[in-house]
């Protein structure tokens, strides 16, 4: 996406890509610009036209982020009691039950509409308009505002600890890099997004429109940084997560993707990076790094 330098710079960054990338700038085309980044995140590249500038294992493969091992496949796949419904305590839900890996290569968030994985993934699609200020965004049909819940709400059970949270956001932001996002483009929202999602106990802000001011950390695991100006009173339990239990004989927390055909990664070093790709990746917060762990039902 060579081309995105001569976009008018006032765009914002979905404008400036969908433009880019799809040529007309209109809601279908960026709604599939978030689709493109979204299920290439989460499954790795399978597009060919365009061709990734860059490789991207995937956040359900196996990988590794600050020297820890990470494998967040138990999130998805309901071998962890850590979705919110509401209750006082994690349950387990299965987000792999609308196809896995199959109808996100064919631009689709799933093959059954009433799955768990059509309705996380079409929240996400939502999401990411919110984020990169898509101009459509619920003012087009083609292009319906979020529905899902605040970040607090979505990630209340999981216990996310640093090196989870940034091993996703690398493959976020090693998506948006394949598709031709600038490492400038990177850097311009970086810091702030970490700020917004990256600390522990941060005060209610505003992230999407529709909802007001909610509370937003999504990385609370006590290993976190405490945000300088932490309301950890406004959170459950004073901001305490407990790490979620497993749901016994379900999946398989070393396994490597459950039949989705996910290999292992590494947050450096991984074969067929380039350095720029790879720099944009590492980053704890990248241009997408709000979007962690958008689980949101």
């Amino acid at each position: 996406m060579g081309a995105a330098t001569t976009v008018a710079q006032n765009m914002s960054l979905c404008d400036k890509y969908t433009t880019a990338l799809l040529k007309d700038n209109n809601a279908t085309n960026q709604y599939t610009l978030m689709i493109l980044l979204v299920n290439t995140a989460v499954i790795g590249n399978y597009t060919t036209t365009p061709a990734p500038k860059n490789a991207v294992p995937g956040i359900l493969a196996n990988g590794t982020f600050d020297g820890k091992a990470v494998n967040l496949l138990p999130y998805f796949d309901g071998s962890l009691l850590s979705s919110n419904r509401g209750g006082s305590s994690g349950v387990s839900v299965n987000f792999l039950d609308g196809g896995g890996a199959e109808p996100l290569k064919k631009n689709l968030p799933a093959n059954d509409k009433n799955s768990h994985q059509y309705t996380l993934l079409t929240h996400l699609y939502e999401f990411f308009g919110v984020l990169l200020q898509c101009s459509e965004y619920n003012k087009n049909p083609a292009f319906p505002a979020y529905a899902g819940h605040d970040m607090e709400s979505a990630h209340r059970f999981m216990d996310l600890s640093p090196s989870e949270v940034g091993y996703f956001i690398q493959q976020v932001g090693l998506s948006a890099a394949s598709f031709g996002v600038s490492q400038e483009d990177v850097t311009a929202v970086g810091n702030s997004l970490n700020k917004l999602f990256g600390y522990r106990c941060s005060p209610p802000t505003v992230v999407v429109p529709e909802q007001g001011e909610t509370l937003n950390s999504i990385c609370q695991n006590e290993m976190c940084p405490l945000d300088e100006k932490a309301r950890c009173d406004l959170y459950p339990n004073n901001g305490t997560v407990v790490e979620p239990a497993r749901v016994n004989g379900t999946g398989n927390s070393t396994g490597n993707g459950t039949g989705m055909g996910m290999p292992n990664a590494t947050a450096s070093g991984t074969p067929g990076f380039s350095g720029a790709a790879n720099r944009m990746g590492e980053g704890v917060i990248s241009l997408l790094g709000a979007l962690a762990f958008v689980v949101a039902l």
